[in-house]
């Protein structure tokens, strides 16, 4: 070969290269992911998913692109992202967001959905039966029902002196705070508890002032209602239940770890891995309408001893013994 021709050569393999990558790039797929909280708060979500999606044979940036979309608790962002996505025809819109999925769900009856949500997803019309969802999303179901009512009752057992329990709710989280509300005011009087206040909050300023109401009106504790936006402000919470000398209770155990006093709930980072299972099986080729909505199995008891000292509270060698994490 002459040496003009091996230069030639080599120069067009070389223009060639970035195309060809460049080309690979435009067709790996691309996952929409969403969450209610921001990205700082949340970071944990995006390296569940990417194990998910790890153990189903893909890896973010080689033969799949993910769009990270963190909603930091402003679920009015939600028509026109999924309006965008839906526009741009991603292959899978994943979330953990019970708002995303019922947004997604309305916008669209063809692109793949894959969802987290603590309520009965039948209920909500996202799929139509558990075994056979039947369109277009599959995903997990957590129990958000059932496990206000027992976070209820390990309240009562940590707290049994306590009567008078005020409830938080974000009501931009409709579906949350719902069946929260519902669950809890089912729950309370069987086992002698009295909702006494049930405050709303959906910014930073009205945490504040929901706090500054129960300084006011001083309830034995307080339920919070599980969202991604409240999850965002843990240290807020925590800051604000330790000056007020409150008792509190969390779905989600990194409010506890920012020193929270306890929490009850799913192993949220165990669900956030199943979507990134799912997507990657549908990435694959599976039918939503053909992979079963699973549900949690694995509930996790958190109490923070050091917040249980400083508030004054000895919990019950009983409630010790059934924790799953104590945090000294």
């Amino acid at each position: 070969m002459r040496r003009r021709e091996f230069m030639t050569f080599v120069g067009g393999a070389a223009a060639t290269w970035p195309l060809t990558a460049r080309a690979e790039q435009r067709t790996m797929p691309v996952v929409g992911f969403i969450a209610g909280g921001s990205a700082d708060a949340s970071a944990q979500n995006a390296v569940d998913f990417r194990k998910g999606l790890n153990a189903a044979g893909f890896v973010e940036g080689q033969n799949v692109t993910v769009e990270y979309h963190w909603l930091g608790g402003q679920y009015d962002r939600l028509p026109a992202l999924m309006t965008d996505l839906v526009r741009r025809q991603v292959a899978v819109l994943a979330t953990a967001s019970v708002n995303a999925a019922i947004a997604a769900k309305g916008a669209t009856a063809s692109i793949p959905i894959v969802f987290s949500v603590a309520d009965d997803p039948v209920k909500l019309g996202l799929v139509a039966s558990l075994a056979r969802p039947g369109g277009n999303a599959t995903g997990i179901n957590w129990f958000g029902q059932e496990v206000s009512a027992k976070r209820l009752r390990l309240l009562h057992e940590l707290l049994p002196k306590a009567v008078r329990i005020a409830v938080l709710v974000n009501p931009a989280n409709a579906s949350s705070a719902a069946s929260t509300l519902q669950e809890v005011q089912r729950a309370g009087p069987a086992i002698g508890l009295q909702i006494q206040t049930i405050l709303n909050a959906s910014t930073i300023g009205e945490i504040d002032a929901a706090f500054a109401t129960l300084a006011r009106e001083r309830p034995d504790a307080l339920f919070v209602a599980p969202d991604g936006f409240f999850t965002d402000r843990r240290v807020q919470f925590a800051t604000l239940t330790a000056r007020n000398g409150l008792p509190a209770t969390y779905g989600n155990r990194d409010v506890v770890t920012a020193g929270g006093l306890m929490s009850y709930g799913t192993n949220l980072s165990e669900t956030v891995q199943q979507i990134g299972v799912y997507t990657g099986s549908i990435l694959k080729g599976a039918k939503p309408a053909e992979l079963p909505v699973l549900q949690s199995t694995k509930f996790q008891l958190v109490i923070n001893l050091q917040t249980a000292r400083a508030l004054g509270i000895e919990v019950p060698s009983g409630v010790l013994s059934i924790a799953d994490e104590v945090i000294e």
